[in-house]
C-alpha cells in the first residue's frame, strides 16, 4: 500500500472496538487465532467500515442503504493517495492541501467514501456525481449528520446513463482531480457471477441468490459495455474539459482493459498519461491517469489555484 495509507498494517481491533464497540458482535477469531470478521456478512463489513471510519477519519455517523456498495476502505484510501501524488508533481513535492483543490468523484455512491477520506486527510474540498437518487439522498444525509464534512462535499444528480461530465461539471469551473470507480460488469448476471465468484473464494457454497458481501446496485456494478464501455465514454467526453481540469483518474479492476483505455486515450489525444499498479494485499488494481495540459500549463495551473 502507499506509505501515507494509514491502513498499512493489520486491523487494530482492540482501537476499532474503542471507537465502535458495536463490531464485536461481528468479530470471530481467525485459525491462527487472530481477531477478524466474516468478510462474507455484509453487516459485519457495514460495521467494520464504520469502525474504521469513525477511528480514522473522525466520521461518527456513516450508514448506507441495505444493498448499497460498502466498499473496503484501504483500498480506497490507496487510491486517494496515489491521486494526490499527481498533484504534488507540479507543487514543489508537497501535496496540496485545503479546500483549493477541487476534486469530482464521478459515481459518489451512497457510501460517500471518496470525498469522506479525501476531505478528511488532505481536506479538499469534493463535489460527487451519482445517477442514483437513493445513493445521492443517503450520501447527503450522512454528510448532514457530520458537522466535520460541512461545507466541503456537494453533491450533482447525472440525469443521463450516457454522459458522464455532462450537467455536471458547469462552464469555467475547474477541477485539480477526477476521481472514478468504474461499473465493472457489463450485465447483471456477470455481476451476478462475479459475487458467487467471490463467496467461491472466501470458502462459501455457490447459492441461488448470492448475498453481496460488498453490496452493490445496478448502476454501481454494471453498465452498457461494462468497465471498458464506461471508460471508452469517459475518456472521449474528458477531452473537451482539458483545460478545465488538471487530471482525470480512474480505478481499473480489469488488466484485460488496460490495454483498451491506452487506445482510448491515443484517440482522445491526451499526451500526458500514468498508469499505477496498486496491491492491497492480494488484490492487485490500476489506477489510470491522464491530463491534456503540458507540464507547464500544469506548473502554471498550480502556482495559479494553490499557491
Amino acid at each position: 500500500m502507499h506509505p501515507r495509507n494509514p491502513h498499512n498494517a493489520r486491523y487494530d481491533f482492540p482501537q476499532l472496538l474503542s471507537h465502535s464497540p458495536e463490531l464485536a458482535a461481528f468479530v470471530v477469531p481467525n485459525p491462527t487465532g487472530d481477531q477478524t470478521i466474516d468478510f462474507a456478512n455484509p453487516a459485519a463489513v457495514k460495521a467494520l467500515n464504520r469502525a474504521l471510519l469513525r477511528q480514522f477519519y473522525g466520521v461518527q455517523h456513516w450508514d448506507i442503504p441495505a444493498g448499497y456498495l460498502c466498499p473496503p476502505i484501504p483500498g480506497r484510501a490507496d487510491y486517494l493517495h496515489y491521486a494526490a501524488d499527481l498533484l504534488a508533481e507540479t507543487n514543489g513535492g508537497e501535496v496540496p492541501h485545503g479546500k483549493a483543490v477541487h476534486v469530482l468523484d464521478v459515481g459518489v455512491g451512497a457510501n460517500c467514501v471518496y470525498p469522506i477520506i479525501g476531505s478528511q486527510a488532505y481536506g479538499w474540498r469534493f463535489v460527487g456525481s451519482e445517477i442514483d437518487q437513493v445513493a445521492l439522498k443517503a450520501a447527503r444525509t450522512m454528510v448532514a449528520a457530520n458537522p466535520g464534512l460541512a461545507g466541503r462535499i456537494d453533491f450533482r444528480l447525472q440525469t443521463h446513463a450516457d454522459y458522464v461530465f455532462e450537467g455536471i461539471i458547469k462552464p469555467r469551473e475547474e477541477f485539480d482531480l477526477v476521481v472514478c470507480n468504474p461499473p465493472f460488469h457489463a450485465s447483471a448476471a456477470a455481476a451476478a457471477e462475479g459475487s458467487q465468484r467471490k463467496n467461491r473464494n472466501l470458502g462459501y457454497p455457490k447459492a441461488a441468490a448470492p448475498v453481496l458481501n460488498f453490496g452493490g446496485q445496478n448502476s454501481e456494478l454494471w453498465c452498457e459495455g461494462g468497465e471498458e464501455g464506461f471508460l471508452k465514454r469517459m475518456v472521449a467526453q474528458s477531452a473537451p474539459l482539458g483545460q478545465q481540469v488538471l487530471w482525470f483518474t480512474t480505478l481499473i479492476s480489469k488488466k484485460e482493459t488496460l490495454p483498451s483505455i491506452q487506445h482510448f486515450l491515443k484517440l482522445a489525444g491526451s499526451p500526458e498519461t500514468r498508469i499505477l499498479n496498486m496491491s492491497q494485499g492480494q488484490k492487485i488494481s490500476r489506477l489510470v491517469a491522464w491530463s491534456f495540459q503540458t507540464p507547464e500549463q500544469r506548473q502554471t495551473w498550480a502556482q495559479r489555484r494553490w499557491q
